[in-house]
């Protein structure tokens, strides 16, 4: 399945479950004072959660851009390094306002990976929160039960209150969680260790695709838990990585999500992709910061010096660094992959085609200012080192 068949198949599973399929929100948050970025499928929808704004749809499903560089959730220094972290990425959601709740999330959520993706069962494992008594929170045990109907007790795990109890931020609406990972080893691999004893380990090729989140209370200010005026569903699949398991590949980088842009940039340097885990690494980071810089200038998010215009230029900059450093452009050429990328989202983001010229020279122009000021940077330190090097 391609990447635009397989979000498809996503939306339309959840419509014929009596779910509306909305649009995602703006990447760029202006009005929360709490984040400066969507993080999560569920930000758009924290009034509701929190009994604020009133229940327009009972069910909802759509994909959202988020975006995982600062605050509580940061995986910047970790994108391009693995091939599965990433800064902007689509997250997947069902949610559920005080309609259903943890028996039809669980049954739906198996019944889509294994019966309509196909993902074989004995790939799959899930956890459950196991309890924290300093919170005095309980095992969800209601969770385990319904689990238990579709896969071996053996492929239940009991996670910790970090793994398997979701919070947004610091305050807002949080629950227990319970985490669907896959197994793409090979069967010789999956023959010499067990897939259960590396969920959660950080293993490239076992990894979390699905978080179901079921929303019960709300973390105050004094840190402290109260329950919610309803019991809601919120749960998130990263689409990258669904891609990578469904196309059967071992990177998220290897999928049709970043291929085009992969092999662009490498035939604009002429270095062969899988040449050498340096050049890769400056290939992945280029292809993947440009998605989270295009798509926060069409949100209306402009690089600069302060907040979250701060954010994406240093997401930027990271990009030109690694370019610069790895792959020898010294030239503008992040701005080149944006018609690249538009194609890539079309059926799904427009506004990235339809904004893709000022995209581009939004991009040119703070690339081509960034390039000079590291080539006087390089030549003042070459200049430090000689002089250094006279000295002694």
């Amino acid at each position: 399945m391609t990447s635009t068949e397989i979000r498809k198949t996503f939306l339309d599973f959840f419509a014929s479950k009596g779910h509306q399929v909305v649009s995602s929100a703006p990447m760029v948050i202006k009005n929360d004072p709490t984040l400066m970025f969507t993080n999560a499928g569920m930000n758009q929808f924290k009034d509701i959660f929190l009994g604020n704004s009133p229940v327009k749809y009972p069910r909802i499903a759509n994909t959202q851009k988020c975006l995982r560089v600062s605050g509580k959730h940061n995986d910047l220094e970790e994108v391009g390094v693995d091939t599965y972290h990433h800064t902007m990425f689509e997250m997947l959601g069902n949610w559920s306002f005080g309609d259903y709740f943890k028996k039809e999330a669980i049954e739906w959520a198996w019944e889509l990976l294994h019966k309509v993706y196909g993902i074989p069962k004995d790939r799959l494992y899930v956890t459950v929160f196991e309890g924290d008594k300093k919170e005095n929170l309980e095992f969800d045990q209601e969770a385990y039960d319904f689990w238990k109907q579709w896969i071996a007790e053996d492929c239940i795990l009991k996670g910790n209150k970090k793994d398997n109890f979701w919070e947004m931020g610091d305050t807002g609406p949080c629950g227990p969680c319970s985490e669907i990972h896959v197994d793409l080893r090979t069967d010789e691999d999956r023959k010499k260790v067990d897939g259960r004893t590396l969920v959660n380990e950080s293993h490239p090729q076992v990894i979390e695709i699905w978080n179901n989140v079921f929303m019960q209370y709300n973390r105050l200010a004094n840190g402290s838990l109260e329950p919610l005026p309803a019991q809601h569903v919120d749960t998130g699949m990263g689409f990258e990585r669904l891609c990578m398991a469904l196309q059967s590949k071992t990177s998220n980088y290897d999928t049709d999500l970043f291929q085009p842009m992969i092999q662009f940039i490498s035939s604009k340097c002429g270095i062969a992709y899988g040449a050498s885990e340096k050049t890769d690494v400056a290939m992945r980071v280029m292809s993947d910061h440009i998605r989270a810089i295009s798509f926060a200038i069409a949100d209306g998010q402009l690089p600069s010096n302060n907040k979250a215009g701060y954010v994406i230029r240093r997401i930027l900059r990271r990009a030109v660094r690694y370019a610069y450093s790895f792959l020898n452009f010294k030239e503008p050429v992040l701005s080149s992959l944006v018609p690249v990328l538009a194609k890539t989202f079309a059926g799904q983001f427009p506004e990235l085609e339809t904004q893709q010229d000022f995209i581009a020279r939004v991009i040119h122009e703070e690339e081509n200012a960034f390039l000079k000021t590291l080539e006087t940077g390089i030549k003042k330190f070459d200049q430090y080192q000689e002089k250094k090097g006279a000295g002694t």
